[in-house]
């Protein structure tokens, strides 16, 4: 698993998903507001641990990397939850992001 993509994501946060839509609140455009807002609460995690510690000790303690490590799957699980209560494609978004990254790289 050298090379980990959107789809490969995806697809594991769609089985997620269907694991538990008895407990969890549907994928939908209606609930995509909600997950986003879940998201941002788990960058707060991430965001936290850098900001106690410091950048340079999250790249360097093994501890504390261990534990930004693990907080980051929890902000692209809410991601990919995102991408799908929109119906968003990896295709969609790899030639969203080119055209995004075609304009900065002209902006300076």
């Amino acid at each position: 698993m050298d090379d980990f993509g959107i789809n490969e994501m995806k697809e594991m946060q769609r089985t997620l998903q269907d694991k538990y839509k008895h407990k969890w609140e549907s994928i939908c455009p209606e609930t995509g507001q909600n997950k986003l807002l879940w998201m941002i609460g788990e960058i707060g995690e991430v965001i936290d641990i850098v900001k106690k510690h410091g950048g340079a000790a999250a790249s360097t303690d093994d501890s504390l990397r261990k534990d930004l490590v693990e907080e980051l799957p929890d902000v692209l699980m809410y991601y990919n939850d995102v991408l799908l209560c929109y119906g968003i494609t990896a295709k969609e978004l790899k030639q969203a992001y080119a055209e995004k990254f075609a304009k900065n790289m002209k902006r300076w």
